[in-house]
C-alpha cells in the first residue's frame, strides 16, 4: 500500500508520464552533441555523449512531481549522479549555486546544497530504456526534491556561480525554491 507522504500536497498521482516542455523537441545527434561544464570550477570540461555515459554511471530511483499537479513515483532512472560529476570537475569554494542549461535557451539555477541531494542525477535512461526525446532525451537533470521545472530537459552546459542565476520560469513568476511539499509553485 501507498504511503501518502510520498505524494506532496496538491497532487495526485498517475501511472502516465505527461509530457510538458517549452518550445520544439530537439534533434540529438550523437556525433555533434557536446556536454560542457564551466565557471567556478578547478577542471571544467567538454565531453561528447559517449565520454559523458562513461564517468561514472549510476542509477537512482525518485518520485517525480509537475508544478501542474500531478506525481510519478519510483522512477527509475539511469544517469551520472551530480556528485560524482563534482568529483570530476571539482567545484571551487565560492561556487554555491549551479546554473543548469538546455536547448532552446532553457535555463534554471539550484544551489550546491540543492543540486548535491543524493538523488540529483543526469539522466540518460528511465526504467531502462534510453530516455525518449519527449522526456528530455538524450540528457536531463532529476532533481526529485523540487517541481519538474527545476528538472530541465535536454541539458548541455552547467555553470557553477557565486550568484544565482534566474532560470527560464522563474523569470516568469514561478517560485525559484519550487519545494512540492510546501506548494511553492509561484512568487
Amino acid at each position: 500500500m501507498e504511503k501518502k507522504e510520498r505524494i506532496p500536497p496538491g497532487q495526485s498521482k498517475t501511472e502516465d508520464f505527461p509530457v510538458l516542455h517549452v518550445g520544439d523537441v530537439p534533434v540529438f545527434d550523437p556525433k555533434t552533441w557536446i556536454f560542457s561544464v564551466e565557471g567556478l570550477v578547478e577542471n571544467p570540461v567538454t565531453v561528447s555523449f559517449d565520454e559523458f555515459r562513461k564517468i561514472a554511471p549510476a542509477e537512482s530511483t525518485s518520485d517525480f512531481h509537475c508544478v501542474t499537479g500531478w506525481s510519478r513515483l519510483d522512477n527509475r532512472w539511469e544517469g551520472l549522479l551530480f556528485k560524482d560529476l563534482c568529483k570530476l570537475v571539482k567545484p571551487l569554494p565560492e561556487a554555491k549555486f549551479v546554473s543548469v542549461i538546455a536547448e532552446g535557451d532553457y535555463t534554471t539555477s539550484l544551489s550546491m546544497e540543492e543540486m548535491l541531494e543524493d538523488e540529483v542525477i543526469f539522466a540518460w535512461s528511465l526504467e531502462g530504456k534510453p530516455l525518449e526525446p519527449d522526456h528530455g532525451g538524450p540528457l536531463r537533470a532529476v532533481v526529485p526534491h523540487k517541481y519538474a521545472y527545476k528538472c530541465a530537459k535536454w541539458v548541455r552546459k552547467l555553470i557553477f556561480t557565486a550568484q544565482k542565476e534566474p532560470g527560464y520560469w522563474e523569470t516568469r513568476g514561478y517560485s525559484d525554491s519550487a519545494d512540492p511539499w510546501k506548494e511553492e509553485r509561484f512568487d
